[in-house]
């Protein structure tokens, strides 16, 4: 998927049928909205999230300057959260569920997600891992080694799939991004509903609506969740953007200014 598209109201026969493929083969999908800077305030206002209610989050990427690992469809990324402490994941996206060694799908830290978003989705594979918040934030200080983040499965995975030649430590840090994130259940949607605020040091901003469900409710609760954010004038028609495509490229030019 492209860090951006220009959300289309409806797939095409054959990208239905790729999607039920992936659905098929995959434990949830995750039903992602981007709502362009223009329309932010107003749907904060519309949906009535209080940032106070809002748990922070320190976000860090970890990839070559030139973005080799993304190029190869690997995302290496650990967090610091406010009140749980800190975590890390090593990503595959995309990828087909069927292709993946059944000893990955097995692992109790390995979830394989459909992301979909207005005009395009992807599905990934993502191994987690649990760090101590201070040695995140060491690493992105450069005082801790970043392969230390990440459990010994997760390292074979970035091994497996990584350019070879590059090493966990050879890594550049992306960030931070400060996040915040708001967990409600609107009455009338009855379901769960995040928003993500994600916030970049030039203060651009990237705010993120998404809702999760099993595989085989996701076309009703796409239906629903569009209907409830119709009903309270969200725009849907707005250019897509992923957060960590954005995040990647936005730190990527921040490192070749710093060179030049």
């Amino acid at each position: 998927m492209s860090s951006a598209t220009s959300a289309p109201t409806a797939f095409s026969n054959d990208e239905l049928v790729r999607l039920l493929e992936l659905l098929r083969g995959a434990d949830s999908v995750e039903l992602k909205l981007t709502v362009p800077e223009p329309h932010q305030q107003s749907t904060v206002a519309a949906l009535e999230l209080d940032p106070l209610e809002a748990q922070i989050r320190q976000v860090f990427f970890f990839d070559t300057p030139e973005l080799d690992l993304d190029a190869h469809g690997v995302v290496v990324r650990a967090r610091r959260i406010q009140g749980k402490g800190g975590d890390s994941i090593v990503k595959l996206r995309p990828v087909t569920p069927s292709e993946l060694p059944e000893e990955l799908r097995l692992s109790g830290a390995f979830r394989l997600e459909v992301d979909v978003l207005p005009g395009g989705f992807v599905c990934s594979g993502t191994l987690k891992g649990s760090p101590d918040a201070a040695d995140v934030r060491s690493a992105a200080n450069g005082t801790f080694p970043v392969r230390k983040l990440f459990s010994k499965e997760q390292r074979q995975l970035f091994a497996a799939h990584a350019p070879q030649g590059i090493g966990l430590d050879d890594l550049t840090v992306l960030g931070p991004i400060f996040v915040l994130k708001l967990r409600l259940v609107p009455p009338s949607l009855g379901r769960r509903l995040v928003a993500e605020m994600w916030i970049y040091p030039d203060g651009s901003r990237i705010l993120e609506l998404s809702t999760r469900a099993a595989t085989n409710e996701a076309f009703q609760v796409a239906a629903e969740t569009r209907a409830y954010l119709v009903e309270h004038g969200v725009d849907l028609s707005g250019e897509q953007e992923t957060k960590t495509r954005k995040a990647l490229e936005y730190f990527a030019r921040a490192q070749a200014k710093k060179k030049s």
